[in-house]
Parts: C-alpha cells; sequence; structure tokens
C-alpha cells in the first residue's frame, strides 16, 4: 500500500465525521430567528427555527402544534391566535423547531396527512426523529390523540388540550407519554370522555397525566400553554 493510499484510508473517516458535525442550512424561505409561512406536501402552516439553528450541529426537537376549528380555512394568520405559534409571535424563542399547519374549512385533522407531513420535515430539517412531540386544543386536541393511535412511533409525547381520544384504541400509544390539560366547566366538549381516555391509557401501562382547571370553561389552553412546566416537559421526552 503507498503512503498516499494509507493516508487517505487514515483521515477519510475523520472527514466524515467532520462534514456529518456541520451546521445545517436555512431552507429557502425561511430564516432562523423567525416564524415564517412554509408549504411542504400541499400543506400549509408556519414554522420557527431557532435562532442558533444555523450555529450548531446537534439536531433538533421539533414540536408540531393542531389548531382548533375556529382556526380552519386558508388564512394562516388565524393559526396564530392560540397556543404555541401567538406565543412565539409575541416574541418567546422555544428552543425547538415549532410547525403549526392549517387544517381546510370543513376537514378535520387526519393523522395520515399528518404522518406524511412528518416525514418530509424530517428529510428537509435538521430535526431529532427521537424528539418529535406534539400539542393541540380542542379539535387539535382530538386530532393527537388520534394521531398518536394510528402512528405511535410519529411522536415521543403529546400534550393534548380539551380533546381526548378513543380508549378503545390507546392501547397502540402505551409507549407514548401524555400531558393533558382540560377544564371543568367545559361544555364544548366534555371533561369525563377525557378522563376516561386518560385512565385507559394508565391502565394498558402508559403514562399519562391529566391536569384539570377549576372553574374553567372551554377556553383551557390560555392556561395550559402558559403553564412553565409544559414546554420543558415537552422537550425532555425521547423515544427509546
Amino acid at each position: 500500500m503507498t503512503m498516499n493510499r494509507r493516508q487517505l484510508l487514515l483521515t477519510t473517516p475523520a472527514l466524515l465525521s467532520a462534514c456529518a458535525a456541520l451546521p445545517p442550512k436555512v431552507p429557502d424561505g425561511l430564516a432562523a430567528g423567525e416564524q415564517r409561512a412554509w408549504e411542504l406536501d400541499g400543506q400549509r402552516f408556519w414554522i420557527w427555527l431557532p435562532r442558533d439553528y444555523a450555529q450548531r450541529s446537534e439536531r433538533w426537537p421539533l414540536v408540531v402544534f393542531l389548531h382548533g376549528s375556529g382556526e380552519r380555512g386558508t388564512d394562516l394568520a388565524k393559526v396564530k391566535v392560540h397556543g404555541p405559534p401567538k406565543l412565539i409571535a409575541a416574541g418567546a424563542a422555544w428552543p425547538a423547531i415549532v410547525v403549526s399547519p392549517q387544517c381546510e374549512d370543513g376537514r378535520r385533522w387526519d393523522p395520515e396527512r399528518l404522518h406524511r407531513l412528518l416525514g418530509e420535515l424530517k428529510a428537509r430539517l435538521h430535526v431529532d426523529a427521537q424528539r418529535c412531540v406534539g400539542t393541540g386544543l380542542s379539535m387539535g386536541g382530538f386530532g393527537m390523540w388520534q394521531w398518536a393511535c394510528r402512528h405511535p412511533r410519529d411522536l415521543a409525547a403529546i400534550a393534548p388540550v380539551c380533546g381526548y381520544g378513543d380508549p378503545v384504541e390507546v392501547a397502540a400509544m402505551r409507549d407514548v407519554p401524555v400531558r393533558a390539560y382540560h377544564g371543568d366547566q367545559d361544555t364544548v366538549v366534555p371533561l369525563a370522555p377525557h378522563i376516561a381516555c386518560v385512565d385507559a391509557l394508565r391502565a394498558a401501562g402508559g403514562k399519562a397525566s391529566l391536569t384539570i382547571y377549576p372553574g374553567v370553561g372551554h377556553d383551557s389552553w390560555t392556561r395550559a400553554y402558559n403553564d412553565p412546566d409544559l414546554l420543558p416537559w415537552l422537550l425532555a421526552q425521547k423515544q427509546t
């Protein structure tokens, strides 16, 4: 073996390692530290990239937020009225990639479509595939339960707010931890089925908590998304 060939074989692993450790590039149309509108696979959404997205080589956790029925349509600005996109628009700098899609008028969240969107995001962004988590309110809370039941390997954890799943199906997502929220005076989405869903998940061997706000109606999301423990809990979850 010649010296040049020996040197090449010795240095190639180091070169490959260095290339793998390079910080990611920001995709065209996006900007680190700004919430921008983007579209993939026919799905429009807001996306937030952390301010130092392009300055570090480590992959980022991903948070997907699903809005309620009142924010459906084609006006993407409506998605910012509640939850993570509202907080980010107000100046919150989340240390994660945050994606907030919009559901069309007359439709509900489709687990298969969300599964495909997640695949596109993983392929195009510097996402930590083991730290993809989700949260949603009302219709989005239902959507989160359904998505986790249909594709339990997609999400490391979910935080549904005033929306419940099917107790018969939750055994499929026993490995997906849940941090749920609900108001005890909710007349739009009743509390009892959410309790039943959480209880069924625990009975199946899953980990789930349900925070119940006394005297609160359907708008339990304002308090839930101001819970100082919610974001740290989401970002601490990781698939094994």
